[in-house]
């Protein structure tokens, strides 16, 4: 597991905030940047982009903690980068060349083989921080303005603690003691007059699809921050369950996305729109002038969401109508495939989150529940009855090396764990049958291991029904099912 010791090998180190950083990303930079300070070496903080910090509370912070963050059009010299509160090659994120790369982060997990740690249950980057600081023994008592920063940091990202939810964040909250005019002092000065004005301004601009519910709004020059705060009340029209916010810049523009359905997952919207990221409710992106062409930016959006909602078909796992009479039928082969029980990894009752190729995935760990690992080491739940019709025990382990390794992590305490480490192998006894169609349209399936997300598959990949639950419906990519399937001669 990932320790803050693994960056203390390097003397120089650079920490690298999102651009246009926000007060959580640099609570988190300040704390590390104490800690390293403590341990000798030479760190610097920085952030990029098209402009400075200009946020009255923002600057606020910086002033009364001493932040010593550096705005940068180049990469100061340095053995290290991390990055905090964002990952390397995000499209919110300048990316500078770098001899080793670490990142620190709570938004989706892009996979991107980047060493360190992401932990995107959790409501702020600044609580992921104090806890990596806790095990590390650093002093907060004597450290009271990196305590203010980070409890400040968890405040402003969970909409006034309105959204702490996990025990991490939690504990936060409630065990840092911090300096209460200071932190009085930042969260009474979140708008200037000006900003209250761009952002009443805004919501008079704007535009609605009422058949897909999304809404596109455009703002004057201004904060990313204060883009957030014009989508958050953007999002509480009735009506609009997806909301882009953007403003102009010199070279392109930026862009902040809501969501509040879980058809649409804000990052994935993001990600179609500009390459953008961040979670499933809030994410951003910036769009190059050079993209628009001949169309005005309004247009430009409203027909990007359009070819958006146009470009998927939905499943529900549940109540689809899908006619597998007129499917294909296929026979997974006798490959070794690996398998662990769920609660050889943590106890009954503990909710887990499985990160698989296809998507993430949320179960509880329980005696019924096994964890499959396929030959590209894409993960899939499966329940014991299933498991024994559909597969022979063999007497070896599973080890296998994937591109990435699947890990299966507690929801509650944030442990992570390699399930390759806990598999044993089994073989297919030949008669897992399903029916499976190559798509021909980008296809979200809502599967039952999964309420809160979708599946996604691409053209190409295929649709699967597993024949002796029809309602077992799921994606598996096009280059793994070439792998693990045969055609059933009828």
């Amino acid at each position: 597991m990932f320790t803050l010791r693994y960056m203390l090998e390097f003397e120089s180190i650079v920490i690298q905030c999102h651009n246009y950083p926000d007060a959580d990303a640099l609570a988190s930079a300040f704390a590390l940047y104490s800690y390293l300070r403590e341990h000798g070496k030479a760190a610097r903080i920085i952030y990029s982009g098209q402009a400075e910090i200009t946020k009255p509370n923002l600057l606020k912070m910086i002033g009364l903690l001493a932040i010593p963050v550096e705005y940068v059009a180049e990469m100061p010299y340095s053995q290290a980068l991390v990055m905090v509160d964002c990952q390397y090659g995000e499209g919110n994120v300048t990316k500078f060349d770098a001899g080793k790369i670490f990142q620190i982060d709570h938004h989706v997990d892009k996979n991107n083989g980047y060493s360190g740690i992401v932990r995107s249950n959790l409501a702020s980057c600044s609580t992921l921080v104090w806890d990596l600081l806790a095990k590390e023994g650093f002093s907060f008592d004597d450290r009271i303005g990196v305590s203010t920063a980070l409890y400040y940091g968890l405040y402003t990202d969970s909409s006034g603690f309105e959204e702490v939810a996990h025990p991490l964040d939690r504990d936060l909250r409630d065990k840092l003691i911090y300096d209460r005019s200071i932190f009085n002092a930042l969260r009474f000065n979140n708008l200037t007059i000006e900003e209250l004005n761009i952002a009443g301004m805004a919501l008079t601009k704007y535009r609605i699809d009422r058949e897909n519910k999304f809404a596109i709004f455009r703002a004057g020059a201004c904060d990313q921050n204060i883009l957030g705060f014009i989508s958050d009340l953007a999002l509480q029209v009735d009506g609009v369950d997806v909301c882009v916010v953007y403003n102009t810049l010199p070279n392109g523009h930026r862009l902040s996305v809501r969501s509040c359905t879980r058809e649409v997952m804000a990052n994935d919207i993001a990600g179609f729109l500009a390459g953008g990221g961040g979670h499933r409710q809030k994410a951003g992106g910036f769009i190059s002038a050079d993209k628009l062409a001949d169309s005005s930016v309004n247009e430009y959006l409203s027909n990007l969401c359009k070819a958006y909602f146009s470009s998927y078909d939905t499943i529900h796992a549940g109540s689809h109508n899908l006619n597998v009479a007129g499917m294909p039928k296929y026979v997974k082969r006798k490959t070794p495939v690996g398998f662990v029980k769920s609660t050889d990894i943590f106890d009954a009752g503990t909710p887990m989150l499985i990160r698989t190729l296809e998507g993430d995935s949320d179960i509880l760990a329980s005696e019924n529940i096994l964890l499959m690992i396929g030959v590209d080491g894409e993960v899939y739940p499966t329940n014991l009855d299933k498991f024994t019709k559909n597969y022979t025990l063999t007497d070896k382990g599973f080890i296998k090396d994937f591109v990435y390794s699947p890990m299966a992590k507690n929801k509650i305490t944030g442990e992570s764990m390699r399930l390759v480490s806990y598999a044993k192998a089994c073989i297919p006894t030949g008669q897992a049958f399903i029916y499976a169609l190559a798509l021909c349209k980008n296809t979200k399936v809502f599967n039952q291991w999964n309420p809160e997300g979708y599946m996604f598959g691409a053209v190409g990949d295929y649709v699967a029904v597993r024949a002796e639950d029809i309602n077992d419906v799921y994606i598996i990519k096009k280059d793994i099912f070439e792998k693990t399937y045969d055609t059933v001669e009828t």
